[in-house]
């Protein structure tokens, strides 16, 4: 878990210092206070683009020094860090101990899960954010799940800007050509190789789980799988199609995580709002769960104004599940919300964290 987190010119906040405790950490302050800025900071010291998946330079405050930081010790103590500088803002620099690091090798500190009401409507959204959303999953249980996306999303331009080179007359080499898809195809595999395992754990969990307030869901991974010879195979085979098309059409870039209320045999995507949002929930709670389970260590879990739009018997379900399985930083805009969970409560100043924020135990 996080025992001090530091923002330099992040967002709003110009300089902020919070000391959060084990359990529930409470952001609470008026619409505007930086509340989920600080859970976005929070979700940069894992890899990928945090939360709002934002550009770089739109995290530096206004008015700043055009760069940002982001800093957090560990409970183990190790320290982490990460930001820009003005000279290049959509360069990101993470740290680990001081020493310079990449950014995949903070999934081997900190495991980081979030919800936030943008991703209310998940389920009938595109198939590339459930992809994102099974990454993220996936990553708290396999950190080298992150190398192998990286790897794969850059040999998948390499390869599309070649054939796009070749298709236009001009002479490419074959035997990159063929190196790259070869890479293609590892990394292709272990991707989703990785995923569904999650997927089968999980969701055997999920289907396992009592009925109670929040909805059980059934998982399945759709779309393309297979092994890394077969992929290789249907890349060679697809060079003429994959070059009209601008992408490739065969890999786990294809694949699609589709989820089902249980109680209803209904697919999640023609749920109501509430009932997606249910299901949202019982997943990232039994994946919590899950994670901790196989790896020894709960995941740090971010969980955006979830509270408001719980009512008071959901609420009480959802701390008391929640008691004693990590850390929990949760925001609202008043404290009620958070009656009943213990913890380390932080109210935002308006201004905007221009001051450190101040952090009191109850």
């Amino acid at each position: 878990m996080l025992t001090r987190l530091v923002l330099t010119d992040f967002r709003n906040h110009a300089d902020a210092v919070l000391a959060p405790g084990p359990g529930f950490v409470m952001l609470t302050g008026e619409n505007g206070a930086g509340k989920t800025n600080i859970l976005e900071a929070v979700s940069l010291l894992a890899p990928g683009r945090g939360l709002r998946r934002a550009s770089l330079s739109a995290m530096a405050r206004q008015g700043g020094s055009g760069g940002f930081g982001v800093a957090a010790q560990l409970d183990d103590g190790v320290e982490i860090a990460t930001g820009t500088q003005a000279a290049a803002p959509e360069r990101r620099i993470v740290r680990v101990q001081g020493a310079g690091a990449a950014a995949t090798a903070l999934a081997e500190r900190l495991t980081l899960i979030w919800l936030t009401p943008a991703m209310d409507r998940l389920f009938a959204g595109t198939a590339g954010d459930r992809r994102r959303f099974l990454d993220r999953l996936t990553l708290a249980l396999f950190p080298g799940h992150a190398v192998h996306a990286n790897r794969y999303e850059a040999a998948s331009r390499a390869r599309n800007r070649l054939l796009a080179e070749m298709q236009s007359g001009k002479r490419g080499d074959p035997a990159w050509l063929d190196a790259l898809e070869h890479q293609l195809a590892g990394h292709g595999a272990a991707i989703d190789a990785a995923r569904r395992e999650l997927v089968t754990a999980l969701g055997a969990r999920l289907a396992a789980a009592p009925e109670g307030p929040f909805a059980r869901a059934g998982l399945a991974l759709e779309g393309w799988q297979g092994e890394a010879e077969a992929l290789a195979a249907a890349l060679r085979s697809g060079r003429a199609r994959d070059a009209a098309a601008g992408r490739a059409l065969s890999g786990p870039h294809r694949s699609d995580l589709a989820v089902t209320h249980l109680a209803k045999a209904q697919p999640a995507a023609l749920c109501s709002t509430g009932e997606q949002k249910a299901l949202l929930l019982a997943l990232i709670l039994a994946h919590a769960e899950l994670v901790a389970e196989r790896t020894g260590r709960a995941p740090v879990l971010l969980l955006d104004e979830v509270a408001a739009h719980l009512d008071p018997a959901r609420r009480a379900a959802l701390f008391d599940r929640l008691a004693g399985r990590g850390q929990v930083w949760m925001t609202g805009t008043e404290a009620a919300l958070f009656a009943g969970a213990p913890g380390t409560h932080v109210a935002l100043p308006l201004d905007g964290g221009a001051r450190p924020a101040e952090s009191v135990r109850p």
